[in-house]
């Protein structure tokens, strides 16, 4: 006699992730979304999240493929509960169910926290060192087929806390305060995409144009459980959204941080003063700061003097303070006067009234701070752990869980995927950690 128990190997992973993964939660989840009482009998929601979460385990990015697979695979059978005379469901069901039942990412967002709970139940997240990078999908959207639009730039986690430093320091040096406005996002022409308007048109060095979402990706140090998936357009730069992830996280699971590492991405004053606040260090790689125009000198040849607020120029002139503008940012201008008759105006300045302005921003101390803490020994062994915990983490997603790609439309489609194919990394994980290892022959 053979049985579906007998033709599944007992080292396969999904053998390792029944033992220690408890999906039972989902029930209790989703049970506001489905009547008891009235039509037909709907899919079990445990065994649609878990044939959802075979497909990105085993990289199989159609939902038509998966249903297909599973109706060969004694395997997958045996994973959803299905006997080999059992029929399988029909793949619309997994593409209706999230069209209209699953419409928002509070669902996928819950299943992939639970499976963070459980790594922490199991001990394998620590919580002290967090790493954070972002990695592009690129969008279903033909990058030749857009329009273009005026569209506003993404509003920063900081926005309130810097205006509250502005008001300080103006005060500080007796000017006057800043008209109450509401900040508002600056505006640009940009290119929309006519079948995906959800996706950004990205342009960065080294990377391909086109449009694509961003996985915002927070990685624990001990053991790589992946703790914090966000997804946004292209066009959002890595630090917008960056403090507010983190504060979600350590109120979600309760985690003391006391250090990050960030790439250079994340290397801004705004972000190194919100981890001072939170007490937290950060290790940021090197950005290389904006050169200046050919044949003109760069900020670093002008020295701070924090005694008297200035800057002192090359040839001894001292750069007064002059205002503090909404943006954070101290003005510094030198004399006209004393520039007209200087040997070094012509690489100093191009400014029809013969003025240089140098700024600087009201958080510069802050930023100072963290980028010394990359040249400490801890800080570069911390952030040499970068490429095993992210990095690694977003290498596996690319090679084994189909991350390349959005495989639908739309910020909330894509946003569920990228959180339900960091839960089902975790899931591996975790399965992996605590399976029992096989005895070494003597």
């Amino acid at each position: 006699m053979v049985t579906l128990e007998s033709l599944v190997p007992p080292d396969h992973l999904l053998r390792k992730i029944d033992a220690v993964i408890d999906f039972s939660f989902i029930h209790d989840r989703v049970a506001g979304l489905y009547c008891a009482d009235n039509g037909r009998p709907a899919l079990d929601p445990m065994v649609m999240f878990k044939a959802l979460f075979i497909g990105y385990l085993f990289g199989i990015r159609s939902e038509r493929q998966l249903v297909r697979e599973i109706a060969v695979n004694v395997a997958y059978r045996w994973f959803l509960g299905l006997r080999l005379t059992d029929p399988v469901f029909d793949a619309s069901t997994l593409s209706q169910n999230r069209r209209r039942r699953y419409s928002d990412t509070s669902v996928a967002q819950d299943i992939f926290d639970a499976i963070v709970e459980q790594a922490i139940g199991h001990g394998l997240v620590e919580g002290t060192v967090l790493y954070t990078d972002s990695t592009h999908l690129k969008a279903n959207a033909n990058k030749n087929r857009y329009d273009k639009a005026v569209v506003a730039k993404s509003r920063a986690d900081y926005w309130e806390a810097l205006d509250r430093a502005v008001a300080e320091d103006r005060a500080a040096h007796g000017k006057k305060p800043l008209k109450a406005t509401d900040r508002e996002p600056e505006s640009k022409e940009t290119k929309v995409s006519r079948s995906d308007p959800d996706s950004g048109y990205m342009v960065r060095d080294g990377k391909p144009k086109g449009f694509f979402y961003l996985d915002h990706r927070t990685v624990d140090g001990r053991c790589g459980i992946i703790t914090d998936s966000f997804a946004t357009p292209a066009n959002v730069h890595d630090s917008i959204v960056y403090l507010s992830r983190l504060d979600r996280q350590r109120q979600r699971f309760d985690l003391d941080v006391r250090a990050v590492g960030l790439d250079a991405g994340y290397a801004t004053a705004g972000i190194a003063q919100g981890l001072e606040e939170r007490a937290i260090l950060g290790v940021t790689g090197y950005r290389r700061p904006t050169p200046p125009k050919p044949g003109l000198m760069s900020k670093k040849d002008f020295v701070y003097e924090r005694d008297l607020d200035g800057y002192r120029c090359p040839q001894g002139q001292l750069l007064a303070y002059a205002t503090t503008d909404r943006s954070g940012y101290r003005h510094y201008h030198s004399d006209p006067a004393v520039c007209r008759s200087c040997p070094l105006l012509a690489s100093c300045t191009t400014n029809a009234k013969a003025k240089r302005t140098i700024t600087r921003h009201v958080w510069t101390d802050a930023r100072e701070r963290a980028d010394s803490y990359r040249l400490t020994d801890w800080g570069k062994a911390l952030y040499k752990r970068r490429k095993e915990t992210v990095e690694r983490s977003f290498a596996d997603a690319k090679q084994l869980f189909g991350h390349r790609y959005a495989r639908f439309r739309g910020l909330v489609a894509v946003s569920c995927q990228c959180l339900l194919a960091a839960a089902a990394q975790n899931i591996k994980k975790i399965a992996l950690a605590l399976a029992p290892r096989p005895l070494k022959p003597a």
